[in-house]
């Protein structure tokens, strides 16, 4: 049959977990060969040098450190716990004022963070049913985006609701993920300033898959949530693409499950994008978006060879891409 040749793919809204090293293996396997990981406890920043130093198997990593967001926001790990926990819990990711928020910034760049990553917004996953609207004033995010700038870093934010979509994009965002009520003014300001969409369509298919083995999986607050996602999905990119909003591939892997990151195409292209451009989206967009842009995303002289192949033509069936038979990154074959 016809093979398909393609550039390594760039996921950049990967979520970490315990089995870091497993689920980078898989998601290389799947033919993702740079990801950007945007918060976890901090192993994937150790695991970003065992891939670099060739003592792992697994893509090449830019790392968020611990994402940031203010006390009782979507990031609060203590949130849900009981009480008496709170006092062994590292809250060094939570800020109040810019002055903390600028300090929540240079502790990741001292762990030494790629890209520096914060939420606006409350979140479908927090244990908290105060709702996806901003839970972040204006100076913090200036703050955080102008001390992120400092030391030459980018800035991904968590935003659901539109009031925290457009603060992060008046504020120099880079990219925004999730974006799930995106409205015209939050459209103008994306072409505006030229920051990136990462939709994370595919955190449906986790949610489903979980409630359907156990539908008390997630609390009433959470589930609600969950719920309202699930048939607001792919709304907002329905909205950006003809607007021409720049998108950039992005999963919420960990949610979804990871080595699965392709089933994100799928969702792309039935929310209105065609195949090339989801194509684009996690090749040369992502690239651009991470900064990587002269080493990755495309297959041509001077850049990394991240090269994999699948079965049959993606232009006419996406799908195929969910089945990736040969990966190549910088120059050596993970799978063939």
């Amino acid at each position: 049959g016809q093979e398909g040749l393609l550039a390594g793919f760039t996921e950049s809204k990967e979520l970490g977990a315990f089995e870091a090293q497993w689920n980078a293996r898989k998601t290389l396997m799947a033919g993702f060969t740079t990801v950007r990981n945007l918060g976890d406890d901090g192993a994937t920043l150790a695991l970003r040098e065992a891939i670099a130093r060739g003592w792992a198997e697994g893509p090449r990593i830019v790392d968020a450190g611990r994402s940031i967001s203010t006390t009782s926001g979507h990031m609060d790990r203590r949130l849900g716990v009981v009480e008496d926990l709170h006092p062994v819990m590292n809250i060094e990711n939570l800020c109040d004022g810019a002055d903390e928020c600028r300090k929540a910034v240079r502790n990741q760049v001292a762990r030494g963070a790629d890209v520096i990553k914060i939420a606006t917004t409350g979140g479908v996953n927090s244990r908290i049913g105060a709702g996806l609207g901003k839970q972040m004033f204006d100076d913090e995010a200036k703050a955080i985006v102008e001390t992120a700038r400092l030391y030459g870093k980018k800035v991904a934010v968590h935003a659901h609701g539109a009031d925290g979509i457009t603060l992060a994009l008046k504020m120099g965002a880079d990219s925004v993920e999730h974006g799930t009520l995106m409205d015209d003014e939050a459209i103008a300001l994306f072409r505006k300033s030229g920051a990136y969409y990462v939709p994370t369509l595919s955190t449906v298919n986790g949610y489903l898959e979980r409630i359907a083995k156990d539908p008390n999986a997630y609390p009433p607050a959470v589930r609600a949530k969950i719920d309202w996602r699930i048939g607001i999905t792919g709304k907002a990119l329905e909205k950006a693409v003809p607007a021409g909003v720049k998108i950039a591939f992005g999963t919420d892997a960990g949610v979804s499950k990871h080595g699965r990151n392709a089933d994100e195409f799928e969702l792309l292209v039935k929310h209105g994008m065609t195949p090339m451009q989801a194509i684009a989206a996690a090749t040369v967009n992502a690239a651009d978006l991470l900064g990587l842009a002269k080493e990755v995303g495309s297959i041509e002289p001077g850049k990394s060879a991240d090269i994999i192949a699948v079965s049959g033509d993606p232009l006419k069936d996406v799908r195929v891409l969910k089945s990736v038979g040969f990966v190549m990154r910088a120059g050596v074959v993970h799978k063939q």
